[in-house]
């Protein structure tokens, strides 16, 4: 997200100008940014500053390509964490000043959810087709098997299908999709369970504290595992569990020895996911006896 490269932008001019063979200049142009989008950054002002547009081309390409399943992931991924760190945290922020502005920001953040969503689903279905009827079924033994190039595309099409639920709790259509969303992350989890440094481990540790039934002692395993996983560096991980599990508990006292372990990780690996955390974990401390 911090750069993209002369060659790419040549690429793109050429490209607009029908000048060389259109489908292995997408495939380029796409793994360079995929790979662009995986770089490290701190700084969440420039990370935002620079989102919009490789968002925009990154998308335009994968329209143009939707089986490119490294392209498929970073676009579905840069959505999300787009609308969960910039949209929907700041709505969050706002709600008690300004319940209308909250509500609008949610309406947005969900948008781009689905967005992800829509965009990580269709290159599962253009790898595997029928992938969506399959995984719909309530018949297990007709779930689709995901390989390990689909487990980063899976993991975000379950992450953002997830936050758009959340944002969706007055629609009884979308929260009835939970079970399908966690079906997918599981199968991904089944795949590869260490995926993201913890991130999937972390993402199934909070679809089964949020679904009914869920059991306590497995959602602290997931996010145990997540941690582990993270090597300690996974501020996400931390802040989820501080959220999934402390809280609702009304454990003040966990939920801030969470927190302050996000802050460490944060500061012990520079990611701009892990900045976004060291906000979101800052935010959550500053407002702990509204939470208590």
């Amino acid at each position: 997200m911090r750069r993209l490269t002369l060659g790419v932008l040549m690429a793109v001019a050429v490209l607009l100008g029908g000048c060389s063979p259109r489908h292995l200049i997408i495939q380029g142009i796409g793994n360079e940014l995929a790979s662009q989008g995986s770089a490290e950054e701190e700084d969440l002002g420039l990370a935002r500053e620079a989102s919009a547009f490789y968002l925009k081309l990154s998308e335009s390409l994968l329209r143009e390509s939707p089986g490119n399943l490294k392209l498929a992931q970073a676009v579905s991924g840069g959505f999300t964490q787009y609308a969960y760190a910039f949209v929907a945290f700041e709505a969050e922020r706002v709600e008690s000043k300004d319940a209308k502005a909250a509500q609008a920001l949610n309406e947005r953040a969900k948008r781009l959810y689905l967005r992800a969503h829509r965009h990580a689903m269709a290159a599962l279905e253009a790898s595997s087709p029928g992938f969506s009827a399959a995984l719909a079924n309530p018949d297990a033994l007709q779930w689709p098997v995901l390989n390990e190039p689909q487990v980063g595309v899976a993991y975000w099409a379950a992450a953002s299908w997830g936050a758009a639920i959340s944002l969706s709790k007055d629609n009884p259509e979308a929260v009835a999709d939970l079970p399908v969303a966690f079906r997918l992350a599981r199968l991904a989890w089944k795949t590869s369970p260490g995926f993201g440094e913890g991130a999937l481990a972390s993402l199934m540790g909070s679809f089964e504290s949020a679904r009914p039934g869920g059991s306590v002692k497995q959602t602290a395993a997931y996010f145990d595992a997540a941690i582990t996983a993270g090597d300690g560096k996974n501020a996400g991980a931390f802040v989820a569990k501080a959220e999934a599990m402390a809280q609702p508990a009304g454990d003040r006292a966990a939920f801030e020895s969470l927190l302050q372990q996000a802050l460490n990780a944060s500061m012990a690996r520079r990611s701009v996911a892990n900045a976004a955390m060291r906000e979101r974990a800052l935010w959550l401390l500053a407002n702990v006896d509204d939470l208590f």
